[in-house]
């Protein structure tokens, strides 16, 4: 089994930055890809951003790419998301997760992930 635990979440204004943290226990990360979703009420969970196992793909939703950078550190079994130019829209519960699969067409797919954390809110203020 694997646990996740995200941090880093908070109140931002637009245009600001906010890094969020995934911390894995139970089993090594390193065998897993990893990914980002968002939930913001009432709307549907909305894939983010996807790293693999090794760091060497990388996937990301049109609406962030170019603002939000993912990269993982498998000796600290972390996974983290570096948010700048954070827009009002950018507001959701973020959660992280790990699956094993290494198509990049499963990447935006939660029922892919085998493993999820909490949540932990972003909230950017306009």
């Amino acid at each position: 089994q694997v646990q996740l635990v995200e941090s880093g979440g908070g109140l931002v204004q637009a245009g600001g930055s906010l890094a969020l943290s995934c911390a894995a226990s139970g089993r090594t990360l390193s065998s897993y890809a990893t990914g980002w979703f968002r939930q913001a009420p009432g709307k549907e969970r909305e894939f983010v951003v996807g790293i693999s196992w090794s760091g060497d793909r990388i996937y990301y939703t049109d609406s962030v790419k170019g603002r939000f950078t993912i990269s993982r550190d498998n000796a600290k079994n972390t996974v983290y998301l570096q948010m700048n130019s954070l827009k009002s829209e950018d507001t959701a519960v973020y959660y992280c997760a790990a699956g094993r699969f290494y198509s990049g067409s499963y990447y935006s797919d939660p029922k892919k992930y085998d493993y999820w954390g909490q949540g932990t809110q972003v909230t950017v203020s306009s």
